[in-house]
């Protein structure tokens, strides 16, 4: 396949099973959950083994994936609304993560985005019922969170490679990946607080993990949005690569080098480097649902939703 095709909506893509469904916030292990993993990973047999299936890129998949030996591309594919994550995209990702993590011929995992940018992050008002009703985004067995707020988590690689607008969310689903590839014309964006909102998705806590406090708070507290070799100076991309189509090439190398090592061994270095950082985290991810969306129902929300609806700058008064 033409590489350029995963990038052009009339291109057809090989896509991993997707299950809709209403999606929710899971994160990481805790320590004790995680130090258990590290333990076990390498005499256990991988549980309810499933083999991922293929679907052939369609305008109702919202999320894609094809195989490729022992790797699996997994794609965004809303590209008419600039991948924005609806709640059935978010439970699409996290069935095709549970799949790969769960199908024991797969040994890595690519995400990517179709069409013209990485994604814009989330769908606002396709998730603004669910955020307010205080459901949960992923209220299934056989899921895996793609944001990694609560367990499970993935226990196997996943690379990310994004490309034009990366912003919120989508920003979010790339930090919570394990190694990430950007293109030289990405344009990443934390912008949430300039419409009322705020990052709830992770970024709160990884992006100052992996940029440092002043890296990130210089643009989470701004909303202005930078590039990619900013976002390589900071810190949150392992490599930039001049177009969209080596980007991915690059991506789909690693991943192929990486399932080519030792599984067991991959798995066990994953599991001991998450004890690192998950039981101090785990807390904190745990609040940000909550913490999201009690801002769903302030002035300062409506108001950031109208403003952003009429092109205009937003008048907030803290409430």
């Amino acid at each position: 396949m033409n590489i350029s095709g995963l990038f052009d909506r009339r291109s057809l893509v090989k896509a991993g099973a997707f299950l809709g469904g209403v999606s929710a916030a899971f994160a990481r292990a805790t320590g004790a959950e995680a130090e258990e993993r590290s333990r076990n990973v390498a005499s256990e047999a991988t549980p309810a083994e499933v083999t991922m299936a293929e679907i052939p890129l369609s305008a109702t998949a919202k999320v894609t994936a094809e195989r490729r030996g022992q790797i699996v591309l997994i794609g965004i594919n809303r590209p008419y609304i600039h991948n924005r994550i609806d709640p059935e995209t978010y439970s699409g990702l996290a069935t095709a993560y549970y799949q790969y993590d769960h199908d024991p011929s797969l040994r890595a995992a690519v995400l990517f985005g179709h069409g013209d940018n990485f994604s814009r992050g989330i769908d606002v008002d396709a998730f603004a019922a669910l955020v307010t009703s205080g459901r949960s985004r992923i209220e299934e067995r056989g899921m895996i969170d793609p944001l990694a707020k609560v367990p499970p988590v993935l226990s196997k690689p996943l690379v990310v490679v994004v490309h034009g607008d990366t912003w919120n969310m989508g920003h979010e689903l790339h930090l919570a990946a394990d190694i990430r590839i950007a293109a030289a014309d990405t344009v990443f964006g934390q912008d949430e607080n300039t419409h009322g909102r705020f990052p709830g998705g992770g970024a709160t806590i990884r992006f100052v993990r992996e940029a440092g406090w002043g890296n990130a708070m210089r643009y989470m507290l701004t909303g202005d949005h930078w590039g990619a070799e900013e976002a390589f100076r900071i810190g949150v991309v392992q490599e930039v690569a001049p177009t969209r189509e080596k980007a991915f090439e690059a991506g789909v190398a690693i991943a192929t080098k990486i399932a080519a090592c030792g599984p067991l061994g991959i798995r066990t270095t994953l599991a001991s480097a998450h004890l690192a950082v998950d039981r101090s985290e785990a807390e904190t991810l745990s609040k940000l649902n909550a913490q999201y969306g009690a801002l769903y129902t302030t002035e300062d929300f409506k108001e950031g939703r109208r403003a952003e609806a009429e092109g205009r700058q937003p008048n907030y008064h803290g409430k």
